[in-house]
């Protein structure tokens, strides 16, 4: 097992660092993908991807001739999240088509398989206002958040469950936590297979709907 020095020296390079935001979306990529996403050569993406699956961030699948590659699970990408949350300023976009990805996505985007950015954090808030998560004493699911996630999303927690119910994510761009775990899963799923929610591009960016925006304000009593 990789020690807490050599797990921090993994995202000390800018190279990883970039190929560990941009698996953020939940997605498998290939090696190719990622190089010419952070503007690498392939060797150096191929050396920099080993590194980051002997130090059990990423997890490797092999199809044929191609080499896909994805975060290891939520505890890797809640690290990512939280890592870039300590970064002093957000990214400085080199251009036109970057400002308008951060735009979009410091407006409402995927962490992983939960919902993230201004509409993630201000779904957090709607859930504690209205009783559905309490934060006296760490988070948790209330006996009413419960029965909302079976009525409302059709989601009850299986006996036995490994994953948490609600836990915080750290927020890179709001600075405050919103919601992960399976509660914030489930959100994310169902909003998206509903088309409460689209996705804008092929990053991690996604915009509320009509739909969406009644059914949140139907649901949590939120505009968005």
């Amino acid at each position: 097992m990789p020690s807490l020095a050599e797990t921090a020296g993994l995202f000390a390079d800018r190279t990883r660092s970039v190929f560990c935001q941009a698996l953020l979306d939940g997605r498998a990529w290939t090696a190719g993908e990622l190089a010419r996403y952070a503007g690498v050569r392939p060797s150096t993406a191929s050396e920099q991807l080993s590194r980051l699956i002997e130090g059990g961030v990423l997890t490797e699948e092999r199809q044929g001739r191609h080499r896909y590659v994805r975060l290891a699970g939520p505890e890797a990408a809640a690290l990512v999240e939280a890592l870039a949350s300590y970064a002093p300023d957000t990214p400085r976009p080199q251009n036109l088509r970057e400002s308008v990805r951060l735009s979009a996505e410091a407006r409402a985007r995927t962490c992983y398989d939960h919902l993230a950015g201004q509409l993630g954090v201000t779904l957090a808030d709607a859930m504690i206002a209205r009783g559905l998560v309490s934060a006296d004493s760490g988070l948790a699911v209330t006996a009413a958040g419960r029965a909302w996630l079976a009525d409302a999303l059709g989601y009850e927690q299986p006996p036995g469950a490994r994953r948490p119910l609600v836990r915080n994510c750290l927020d890179w761009t709001e600075r405050r936590p919103h919601l992960a775990g399976a509660l914030g899963a489930t959100l994310c799923a169902t909003a998206l297979q509903r088309q409460w929610l689209r996705r804008v591009g092929s990053g991690r960016a996604v915009k509320v709907t009509p739909q969406g925006a009644e059914a949140f304000r139907e649901l949590l009593a939120v505009t968005v």
